[in-house]
């Protein structure tokens, strides 16, 4: 009873409620014009910089070589799976690694001593295990990994490295099943 009582006289509370009614006029809006700026000449430059200029490296006359002594090493069966293994920068300046790991590619696959893994099958595997395929800092143990996941039977792991202003790059076959070094190379980098 005192609930029924309450809510009728709450209902009537706000049935008296009356919100006046808003009589206020709007602003009133005055156009402006925008000012117009003084145009100022630009003056050109007096010598305009040059960019930086483009390194050119011959990778495939720094990789062949190393191919050729590589396809020829005690123990290294003809027909089994390789993985290669993106070139690592391991200088201070920039590498265009991506065509440095092409050229490994094409060499080794010229030899057909190896069944080399697709390029969009290692990708696949690197986003599967969380690796980033612009990795420049991998470890052999990433790259053992990798080649584990693809089920290859080698890794040729690679990187450039600097040394007195002297850049090298340096081979290295691994077998994946125990991780020894089966050959390691090293390339002296010429740039034209």
């Amino acid at each position: 009873m005192k609930r029924i009582l309450f809510v009728i006289l709450s209902a009537m509370l706000l049935a008296s409620c009356v919100l006046p009614e808003a009589t206020q006029q709007p602003a009133p809006v005055t156009p402006v014009e925008p000012k117009k700026k003084e145009e100022t000449p630009i003056e050109p430059s007096e010598k305009v910089p040059q960019p930086p200029r483009i390194q050119s490296i011959s990778w495939n006359s720094i990789v062949q070589p190393l191919v050729e002594e590589m396809v020829k090493v005690y123990g290294v069966e003809a027909g089994k799976v390789l993985l290669v293994d993106s070139v690592k920068n391991n200088t201070n300046g920039s590498l265009r690694t991506l065509k440095a790991t092409d050229a490994i590619i094409d060499a080794v696959s010229n030899k057909q001593v190896f069944q080399v893994v697709p390029k969009s099958q290692v990708h696949i595997a690197q986003q599967a295990l969380g690796l980033s395929s612009e990795d420049s800092l991998g470890l052999r143990s990433k790259s053992i990994g990798l080649a584990r996941y693809l089920n290859a039977d080698y890794v040729l792991y690679s990187s450039v490295s600097s040394n007195n202003g002297q850049r090298d790059l340096e081979m290295q076959l691994m077998l994946v099943k125990t991780g020894e070094i089966l050959w390691s190379g090293r390339g002296n980098i010429n740039e034209r």
